[in-house]
């Protein structure tokens, strides 16, 4: 017989069925939390680990959506959530897009591979030009004159083709930059934004390729 729930444990294991109608996947942690009024991730993860326990969930390892529901009658001991814990509709964090944050990219290794993945950023679909497929961490100030600074978020739609003057993520051997693209014919250069940095030159036997566009930037004083 399922061990009977909390109050708290109960609206938790409706907003993840909730979500999973609704979206077709679990919501992370940070969901959960922002949902529910917590003050962290860690107080979602106490009660996932309690719903783990009585037999309502199961968890995988080193992902931030492994929640699964466990098929059974649990439903039926759980206590009546008061209403105002019941939404109609789904809370504004997983209404938001969810967006995977990627920092440092290792070397020959594809952007959005899982191990670059730092998060899952809820970002409102409002704020870029279109949907991004990532966050991708700037580093270094190359961009610096075009507003994009060192630690900044930039929006990114993968791609591989661009326009002359479109800010870029290229690869260039196992090296990923954020440059603006120069084309003129089959003569291509990726342009810095600082007169500190040179522009690169793309020979015709480079290792060449563009990974995706800006569409949009968030500033990160906020997050550090």
């Amino acid at each position: 017989m399922a061990l009977k729930l909390t109050a708290r444990q109960s609206q938790i294991l409706a907003l993840i069925r909730e979500a999973i109608a609704q979206t077709g996947r679990p919501p992370t942690r940070a969901e959960i939390a922002h949902a529910l009024g917590f003050r962290s991730a860690n107080a979602a993860e106490d009660h996932l680990r309690a719903l783990e326990r009585k037999g309502h969930i199961r968890i995988a390892a080193s992902t931030s959506r492994g929640i699964q529901l466990v098929d059974d009658d649990a439903t039926l001991s759980l206590p009546t959530p008061k209403p105002i814990h019941a939404p109609s509709r789904m809370p504004a964090a997983i209404e938001n897009l969810l967006v995977p944050l990627i920092g440092h990219v290792a070397a020959g290794h594809p952007i959005l591979a899982a191990e670059h993945v730092e998060r899952d950023i809820p970002v409102a679909p409002h704020l870029f030009e279109s949907r991004p497929d990532y966050l991708l961490r700037v580093r270094g100030s190359s961009m610096r004159d075009a507003g994009i600074l060192d630690g900044d978020l930039l929006a990114v739609r993968s791609t591989p083709e661009a326009r002359p003057g479109q800010i870029v993520i290229a690869r260039l051997g196992d090296d990923v930059t954020v440059k603006r693209l120069e084309q003129k014919g089959r003569h291509i250069r990726l342009l810095p934004e600082n007169p500190d940095f040179a522009p690169i030159v793309i020979g015709p036997g480079d290792d060449f390729s563009i990974e995706g566009i800006a569409v949009g930037l968030i500033r990160t004083t906020a997050l550090h």
